[in-house]
C-alpha cells in the first residue's frame, strides 16, 4: 500500500505544473488548503465512510470560516489502468455510496441547488452544502485531468457565489478556460455555466453525448432505506 504523503506530493506537483490550467486549484494549493485524504481502490466501498465523515466535516468547517480556494481531494492509489468509461463508473459508484452515507447520518441536501442530476441546477451535497467534482485519472482525454492515479476533488459551490458577489469569477474563469485551451489545444466541450445544463456531465471529464443518462439518485427517502449495519458492513 503507498504511502499517503506520496500520492499528495505527487498531487501537488501535479498542480504545480505551469501548464496545468486550473488557477483556483493553484490557489488553494499556495494558501495551504487543499485537503487531501488517499484511499484504496475507486472500484471498492472501502473507504466511503472515512471519505464521507471528512466531506460533511469539510463542509461543517466551511460554514464556520468561509475561506476562498479551498479544495478536499480523495485520491485513489488505483486502478490504474481504468478507461474513462470505467473511470466515470468508479466515480459515480463512489458518489452514490457517499450521497447514500450522507443521507443516512442525517444530512440534507443544500436547499440551493437541485438534487436531480437532469436539473441544470443540479450539484451535490454533502453535510448540507453543495459541491461539484472534477475527476482526475491516468487516461483521461483531456491533459488538464490525466493525473497519475484516479482522483476526485470536490469543490464548494458557495465559494463560486462570493467570488461572482465580488465580480471575480468571470476573470477567473476566462483564465482557467484560456489556459486549458493553451494546453490541450481546443476548448473543454464539456465545460458550461451551472444553470445552463447539468453539471454532471462535466464531473468525469470524458465527453459524453446528450443521450448520455446520469447514473446518480438522491432520494429523500434514502435516510430510511439504508441499514446501518449494512452500509458499514459494505466496506470491511
Amino acid at each position: 500500500m503507498l504511502m499517503s504523503s506520496t500520492t499528495e506530493q505527487e498531487l501537488q506537483s501535479f498542480i504545480q505544473d505551469p501548464n496545468f490550467p486550473c488557477v483556483g486549484a493553484k490557489s488553494a494549493l499556495g494558501k495551504g488548503q487543499l485537503h487531501t485524504y488517499t484511499a484504496r481502490q475507486i472500484d471498492s466501498a472501502w473507504n466511503d465512510v472515512e471519505i464521507q465523515d471528512r466531506l460533511m466535516q469539510f463542509a461543517w468547517n466551511y460554514t464556520q470560516d468561509k475561506t476562498l480556494f479551498t479544495s478536499f481531494a480523495v485520491i485513489f492509489e488505483g486502478p490504474l489502468d481504468l478507461t474513462e468509461k470505467e473511470f466515470e463508473r468508479f466515480m459515480w459508484d463512489r458518489i452514490q455510496s457517499l450521497t447514500e452515507k450522507d443521507a443516512w447520518r442525517g444530512q440534507p441536501p443544500d436547499p440551493r441547488v437541485s438534487s436531480d442530476p437532469n436539473d441544470p441546477h443540479f450539484s451535490l451535497s454533502f453535510g448540507g452544502e453543495a459541491f461539484f467534482v472534477v475527476g482526475l485519472h491516468p487516461h483521461a482525454s483531456r491533459p488538464a485531468r490525466r493525473f497519475a492515479y484516479p482522483t476526485m476533488i470536490f469543490n464548494l459551490h458557495d465559494q463560486f457565489e462570493t467570488l461572482r458577489e465580488q465580480n471575480r469569477y468571470e476573470k477567473l474563469r476566462a483564465s482557467i478556460l484560456d489556459r486549458d485551451e493553451k494546453l490541450a489545444g481546443s476548448i473543454n466541450p464539456m465545460l458550461a455555466r451551472h444553470g445552463s445544463i447539468s453539471e454532471a456531465r462535466q464531473y468525469s471529464g470524458r465527453a459524453v453525448s446528450e443521450e448520455w443518462a446520469c447514473p446518480y439518485h438522491r432520494d429523500p427517502a434514502d435516510k430510511a432505506a439504508i441499514d446501518p449495519l449494512a452500509a458499514l458492513a459494505e466496506d470491511h
